[in-house]
């Protein structure tokens, strides 16, 4: 049987966010999240990953949104000691890689410190594939022993599913159209951002309504009924390939 992992970002990004993540696992066909633990909605993310263990969750390592856990950075925060925008690593950009491996770190472990355990890492807007960052992001997998998404070019040693895919419309249109993803590969994660709105998501994320849309496809009972009844596809976590 070929694996899918449907995996949410942005657990702990708010409480609506959360509420509409844990819906889709209970009520759908998600499968796992990763959380974002320097925003106000991680403490609550931790509680609800306690009362669902069969939800993997892994850890969406942040460096362009919110506020970092650590408050002694330069490179990587702006005057107001924010985590720098997006727009700044897609120019030209200088930033001190130990400040990046410290606040990682120090996500990490305060995921830790709620008392769960990590299914894999990824990181928001793929920031661990940007140079350097991504040299900081293989370091600590390597140091945690963690699975990671395979949204880069990795070395064989690294636990991580055969593909990944960005478009959770184009992976559920239909079985053929997930089989022709998958191809030859018996491992899928399909990235996913379900969640429902309250003003934290809504004022501070420009992906917000499409949230809704990714909730009603996951809880969809034509979607779900055609994933658990096929004889060639089952869902998955990061902990089943391992």
């Amino acid at each position: 049987m070929k694996k899918l992992i449907i995996n949410a970002d942005d657990f702990g990004y708010s409480r609506a966010v959360n509420h509409g993540i844990l819906d889709c696992f209970q009520n759908g066909i998600l499968t796992s999240a990763t959380m974002m633990v320097n925003m106000p909605g991680a403490g609550h993310a931790a509680a609800l990953a306690k009362e669902h263990q069969n939800l993997g969750v892994g850890i969406h390592l942040v460096l362009t949104c919110g506020e970092p856990l650590l408050t002694t950075h330069k490179t990587i925060v702006d005057s107001n000691g924010s985590f720098r925008n997006l727009a700044f690593y897609q120019g030209s950009y200088m930033i001190d890689r130990e400040e990046v491996k410290a606040e990682w770190q120090a996500q990490i472990e305060r995921f830790l410190s709620f008392g769960l355990t990590p299914t894999h890492l990824d990181s928001h807007h793929h920031i661990n594939t940007y140079k350097e960052i991504d040299e900081v992001f293989l370091e600590l997998a390597d140091k945690y022993s963690l699975p990671v998404r395979h949204n880069m070019k990795l070395p064989a040693a690294y636990v991580t599913t055969e593909k990944f895919e960005l478009s959770l419309e184009k992976a559920l249109a239909d079985e053929d159209s997930l089989l022709e993803i998958f191809g030859d590969a018996d491992t899928l994660e399909v990235m996913s951002h379900p969640g429902y709105l309250d003003k934290a998501i809504y004022t501070g994320s420009s992906y917000n309504y499409p949230r809704l849309d990714e909730v009603e496809l996951l809880t969809s009972s034509k979607v779900v009924d055609w994933i658990k009844q096929s004889k060639t596809i089952e869902l998955a976590t990061f902990t089943h390939i391992a």
